[in-house]
This record gives C-alpha cells, sequence and structure tokens, in this order.
C-alpha cells in the first residue's frame, strides 16, 4: 500500500520572497536578552542615539570624555537597543478545522510555517502551539533559520482533533505566557461558547494581537439541496432541514453577522481581525492583506 506525501508546506521559491520581510509588533517590548530587532528604547547596544545630563548612580563607562574636555560638563551616551521579539503562533486543530479542499487546518498551518520562518530568519523567538479544548501540543522558543526543517516537521504532524474549547485553551495560554510580544490566533473560531472572553485573556496579557478567521469556501458557498441530516463533527449534535433558497439565504446572513461581530469585537479592542477564504492563496494572504494589517513588511 503506497500513502500520498502531503505537500509541503513552503515552496523553496515563496522562502526567498520571505525572507525579505520582517515581523512588525505595534507595541515595543522589552525582551529577555539583546536581539537583532531595533528598539526605541534607549539603551546600551552598539549604535549612537543621544546624549542626556549625567546623575548620581550612572554607569562611568558611558560618560562622554571629549564631551566633558570642551563644555566643562558630564554626559552619559545613549544607544538604541536591539528587541528580542517574542512571536506566538496559537493554531486550532479542532475537528471542525478538518473540513473544505484544502482543509482550513492545512491552510493555518501554511499560514503558521509563513509567519514561523519571518520570524526565524530575523531571529525572533517563536513559539507555536496547538490548541482545541485545551492546549495540546507545544514548539517551545526557536531563533534562527536552522529551526526551519523543526518547524515544518512539527506543523506537518498536526492532525485534526477533539472539541473547541477557545475560552479554556487561551486561558491556560495566557497564564503560562512569560514574554511579551505578537500573538497569532489561527481558528474558524466556530465555538459555540463563544471567542470573546478567549480573547479577553490575550487583551489582559498586553500581547499585539492578530486574529485570523479562516473559513472554506464550502462553508461561505454552500453547494446542498434537499433533505438533509446534518451532525456536528465536534459534540454529535443532529439537526434535520431541508435546504431551500430561503434557508441558504438566511444561513449566509447569519455567517456574515458571526464574521462582522468577530471582527467589531477586535477593531474595538485593538485586536487586528483578518478573514481568509481558504481558496485565496495563502501566499497572498501573507505578502498582501498582512502586509496591509501591518503584521508584516
Amino acid at each position: 500500500m503506497t500513502t500520498t506525501k502531503p505537500p509541503p508546506l513552503l515552496e523553496p521559491g515563496f522562502l526567498a520572497r520571505l525572507e525579505q520581510l520582517e515581523l512588525v509588533s505595534r507595541k515595543i517590548f522589552q525582551g529577555r536578552i539583546k536581539g537583532e530587532r531595533r528598539s526605541k528604547r534607549k539603551g546600551q547596544s552598539v549604535e549612537f542615539a543621544d546624549y542626556r545630563n549625567y546623575v548620581v548612580g550612572d554607569d562611568f563607562r558611558f560618560l562622554d570624555w571629549n564631551l566633558f574636555a570642551r563644555l566643562d560638563r558630564l554626559f552619559i551616551r545613549l544607544f538604541l537597543e536591539e528587541e528580542d521579539l517574542h512571536f506566538y503562533v496559537l493554531l486550532d486543530n479542532s475537528l471542525s478545522m478538518d473540513f473544505g479542499n484544502p482543509s482550513k487546518l492545512h491552510y493555518a498551518r501554511q499560514i503558521a510555517a509563513a509567519l514561523g520562518f519571518i520570524g526565524l530568519v530575523n531571529l525572533d523567538r517563536v513559539v507555536i502551539e496547538v490548541f482545541n479544548e485545551r492546549m495540546t501540543q507545544s514548539l517551545p522558543a526557536m531563533r534562527g533559520r536552522r529551526n526551519l526543517w523543526r518547524m515544518l516537521d512539527f506543523l506537518q504532524k498536526i492532525e485534526p482533533a477533539g472539541p473547541s474549547d477557545l475560552k479554556k485553551a487561551l486561558r491556560s495560554f495566557s497564564l503560562k505566557c512569560s514574554g511579551k510580544g505578537i500573538v497569532v490566533v489561527l481558528s474558524d473560531f466556530m465555538d459555540k461558547d463563544g471567542y470573546e472572553e478567549a480573547l479577553r485573556y490575550l487583551v489582559a496579557r498586553q500581547l499585539d494581537i492578530y486574529v485570523i478567521q479562516i473559513l472554506s469556501q464550502e462553508e461561505l458557498e454552500p453547494d446542498v439541496t434537499g433533505d438533509l441530516r446534518l451532525v456536528d463533527i465536534e459534540d454529535d449534535d443532529v439537526a434535520e432541514i431541508t435546504v431551500s433558497a430561503s434557508l441558504l439565504k438566511r444561513y449566509k446572513q447569519n455567517l456574515a453577522a458571526f464574521r462582522g461581530g468577530l471582527h467589531e469585537f477586535c477593531m474595538r479592542r485593538g485586536i487586528a481581525c483578518t478573514f481568509a477564504n481558504t481558496q485565496v492563496p495563502f501566499e497572498r494572504l501573507v505578502l498582501t492583506y498582512l502586509r496591509q494589517r501591518g503584521l508584516v513588511r
């Protein structure tokens, strides 16, 4: 018996284009170590920024003696500090993500791979967490392009499993998250208990939050007719319906309201929200839509 090898998450040609990008934080965060990202804060790195008057207790090593010789006053040299950016990807692998062609889960893995690679080549700390009703898998912090294959192998092995519980999963992440930085949530947000409390946990941690809602073309434009018995893939709830033009119209209205509600909730709380249709090449999503959203440049 032969098995079909899954397509690569990232094509070599696309990697070259991603290398030209970097992740952008709308906030300035203090890293644990000096990284490769220039900060607006003044610190003690290698690139001179400004002077300030000496005050008792300042480090004598940063006194500018040449300036003292000319002005007979003590000044401290200030430098641009390099920033260590934490980048978290939270990827929903609940059973509802295993739908569509390509599946929402595969699409989410591709986005995670692209953004993770951008972070790695810029020496950011990249962390990937997988969740359904809880945090199920974790790829600890990585830095540098040498970790690309480790990241791709991890993502390729993620399988759909379990029901969704956004509130429980994101609460768990918020409690253990130690570093400030960017967090990207990849999910369809199809949770019967809602998404509001879940996202509030991330807001409380003062993270720079990006939400990417992924839906399949089959969900957006269902091609179904007649009498159907629908079974919820996550909790086995059953609904028997007769598909008609009026029912499809009402379904699309409800879906549009759901998407609009998520977008409005996010905008009111400073969360960047992007919608993704799996029929749109994910390369375009990364290079165009996420650039417009300010996540990459």
